[in-house]
């Protein structure tokens, strides 16, 4: 099925490419993936812009809204954080020290095992995640703008039935 002239963008090119020089490659998970990446990574890019206003990262927004959204006391252990933000302890302990310097957060002893820590949102934390997480969202529900309500919502669904094929393909 060919593309109207107007519509087309990057990756119909490069799909075009391929099918002049292989033209025996279904090249239809391409056309899916290739847009996939192409908008992570522009979306991931005005994240990184918005985020850098309060002064944190993408990364370092991923912990503090991890621990926001915990609820309160927006406390986790460290190995809770890893696991939830899928990082080695070492990445983790870069990004805790950078936060903690900044007042973001702050880590202490567990209570019931000497040998923990815990990680605790501290009140300015709570106040940096709270507006960087409304910035964030603006840029992401103007980027949806291009979408109708329903199409969007397609698009939620169809995305999630991706996703869970892919983390949880079918043996």
């Amino acid at each position: 099925m060919s593309t109207p002239k107007a519509s087309r963008d990057p990756v119909d090119a490069i799909v075009d490419q391929w099918a002049a020089v292989r033209p025996d490659l279904d090249t239809a998970a391409m056309e899916v993936f290739g847009r996939v990446y192409r908008l992570a990574r522009t979306m991931g890019d005005r994240m990184e812009k918005a985020y850098a206003r309060f002064g944190i990262s993408r990364g370092e927004f991923d912990v503090i809204a991890t621990l926001r959204r915990s609820g309160a006391p927006h406390t986790l252990s460290p190995r809770q954080l890893s696991a939830t933000l899928m990082l080695t302890t070492g990445g983790m302990t870069g990004r805790l020290d950078k936060l903690e310097r900044a007042g973001l957060l702050r880590r202490s002893p567990d209570l019931h095992d000497r040998r923990a820590l815990q990680v605790t949102l501290t009140d300015k934390g709570l106040a940096v995640v709270d507006e960087a997480v409304g910035a964030g969202l603006a840029l992401q529900t103007e980027a949806l703008s291009a979408l109708d309500e329903e199409q969007a919502g397609q698009l939620a669904d169809l995305l999630r039935q991706l996703l869970a094929g892919t983390v949880n393909p079918p043996s």
